[in-house]
């Protein structure tokens, strides 16, 4: 694929970009080499300092940013400027809490293990090379190197190909804030270059935002060269509603998580499973909210959904829905491709999925919603559990009985209750079975790149 930025709005190529060279990559791995023999030696307080000095960059270059982030991938102004504020909380955030998450882990009685003390400490294991997507194109980068940063890690960064703007952003963007030359830099290079970086001696993990495949193949290279990797890959996130919710409440958020980012989240709901006691009032309502959307230029404030972000994306979502629909289903709004330029995808709703229909056990990254009718809540688990992602879920319910069963018994990596799923940096955020493995953000994310050292003194 070629490293160019592609309107997604117009379908015409805005700019191109030529590859970093492998001599060039060399460089940068020797710069960020010679970046963590200084950034792992400085104290806390200094990164937080250079921390806080990028998000106050951040947040100036805000309406810059955006506007790249809209042409590059789609997402409307108003959401790619919600992304990059809220990168600057993130790094707020890590900035006042990494020195507390890291702090050491010391044995109260170290007798009962034979020494005078005993504690565990943490320390930054070096280089991370993190692969990510063009979704989020500044936030899934922003949550690794943020917390990364913070512990005293190394980020390179190999962007998604069609962002190559916001990747040359962040090449620049921690240096501009103070950290130390090569802390963070960008690999301007294609998928078949991420073997060789990920096996250099220099480079010690990997983490990887995407799809199952590229999981896959990014986990069996690391664990060929027995390196740590975190994988965040996709998800089909339910959303069940059961007779004692709040019916309009569920339907509001379930239109905004299914079409926010223009229907391209991992963690958006995209299978809606509603007991038949109150399905008809949650179909007509969906339906009508989902019909009303404002599908266009997300330049225009008054836009709604956007184009999906490449054409690619647009004619697999497509080929979803029109197996679904030769094989029995009905679209209840939307269902077909709009003539005329860029890759839009109508608002869509599929009812009457059954398990011979793809849409049934794959993930549909755009504007499509799923809906399914169910008896009573073991019906309900059972859809929801149907699948092999396991990234988050979401429960409508004020029956406490419900409640217990459904946080205990739904396969996933979060259970949000009465409310969509997003991630926030107080909380940490991944996936079980093929939506991925480790964590980001919270406590738990800028752990997973550090060696927890034992230390045993006599």
């Amino acid at each position: 694929m070629a490293i160019a930025t592609v309107n997604p709005t117009t379908g015409l190529t805005e700019r191109s970009f030529t590859a970093h060279t492998p001599e060039e990559v060399e460089t940068r791995l020797v710069t960020a080499s010679r970046a963590f023999e200084t950034l792992h030696a400085t104290t806390f307080a200094q990164r937080a300092e250079w921390m806080i000095a990028t998000a106050e960059l951040l947040e100036s270059e805000v309406e810059m940013i955006a506007r790249i982030l809209t042409i590059e991938m789609g997402k409307t102004l108003a959401s790619a400027r919600a992304e990059a504020l809220k990168c600057a909380k993130n790094m707020r955030f890590y900035a006042a809490n990494a020195e507390g998450f890291l702090a050491d882990e010391v044995l109260d009685d170290p007798s009962s293990v034979g020494a005078s003390s005993a504690r565990a400490i943490y320390q930054p294991l070096g280089i991370v090379l993190a692969v990510m997507p063009w979704n989020y194109p500044l936030w899934q980068v922003i949550r690794f190197a943020a917390p990364a940063l913070m512990a005293g890690n190394i980020g390179l960064l190999k962007h998604a190909s069609n962002v190559p703007q916001t990747a040359l952003y962040l090449d620049t963007l921690f240096t501009r804030g103070g950290f130390p030359e090569g802390a963070f830099s960008t690999l301007l290079i294609g998928s078949a270059e991420v073997k060789t970086v990920i096996e250099d001696r220099r480079v010690v993990a990997v983490t990887l935002t995407g799809s199952e495949p590229a999981g896959r193949s990014v986990a069996s290279i690391a664990g060929g060269s027995i390196k740590k990797a975190v994988l965040e890959l996709g998800g089909s996130d339910p959303f069940i509603v059961m007779p004692s919710a709040d019916v309009p409440a569920a339907v509001a958020l379930a239109v905004t998580s299914r079409t926010g980012n223009n229907g391209q989240s991992c963690i958006a709901a995209k299978r809606f499973i509603v007991h038949s006691d109150v399905y008809d009032e949650f179909r007509e309502l969906f339906v009508s909210r989902m019909a009303a959307l404002r599908v266009g230029d997300p330049m225009d404030p008054d836009t709604e959904v956007g184009p999906v972000s490449t054409e690619g994306g647009r004619r697999d979502l497509a080929a979803l829905v029109d197996d679904a629909l030769g094989k029995g289903a009905t679209a209840l709004v939307g269902g077909a491709m709009p003539p005329g330029p860029g890759w839009f995808y109508p608002p869509t709703i599929i009812e009457g999925i059954t398990r011979e229909m793809r849409l049934y056990l794959e993930e549909t990254f755009g504007p499509v919603a799923s809906l399914y009718r169910v008896a009573d809540a073991a019906e309900a688990l059972a859809i929801a559990n149907g699948t092999d992602f396991g990234l988050s879920s979401n429960v409508w319910t004020t029956d406490e009985g419900e409640r217990a069963y459904f946080t205990r018994e739904l396969q996933a990596g979060a259970v949000f209750v009465n409310d969509m799923t997003i991630s926030y940096p107080e909380l940490p955020f991944g996936g079980i079975k093929v939506s991925g493995y480790g964590r980001e953000l919270a406590a738990a994310g800028i752990r997973e790149f550090c060696n927890l050292k034992t230390i045993w003194e006599g």
